[in-house]
């Protein structure tokens, strides 16, 4: 009884070896500054987060006709930040994601 035990031990040791060996590599991707295509959409979202003095939350910007696709390009390059908040409704707490424009998406805004 003792050999098996010990047989099942390596079994299991050399299948985790095995297991390690199969997952990928995992290497830090690099990030490459995309090239900034800005439309009417992107400008139109943009000046409304500039007239907010404490951003926009998500859910008001998806309500001005924007799409969650462009609000995330508007925020991988840099134009906007997202950052979660919180907000009462009635007296609960719900968790929101409020858009706040950047230096960067203002500049872009004067230059248009």
């Amino acid at each position: 009884m003792h050999e098996v035990r010990h047989s099942r031990r390596r079994r299991a040791a050399a299948q985790a070896g095995a297991a390690a060996a199969r997952e990928p590599e995992r290497r830090p991707v690099a990030v490459r500054p995309r090239k900034v295509w800005r439309g009417a959409e992107q400008n139109r979202a943009l000046r409304l987060l500039a007239r907010s003095p404490h951003g926009c939350t998500e859910a008001i910007m998806l309500a001005h006709g924007f799409t969650a696709e462009l609000l995330v390009d508007v925020v991988r390059d840099g134009l906007a930040t997202a950052a979660p908040g919180i907000m009462c409704a009635g007296k609960r707490p719900i968790t929101v994601t409020r858009l706040r424009i950047t230096d960067i998406g203002r500049q872009a805004l004067a230059g248009t």
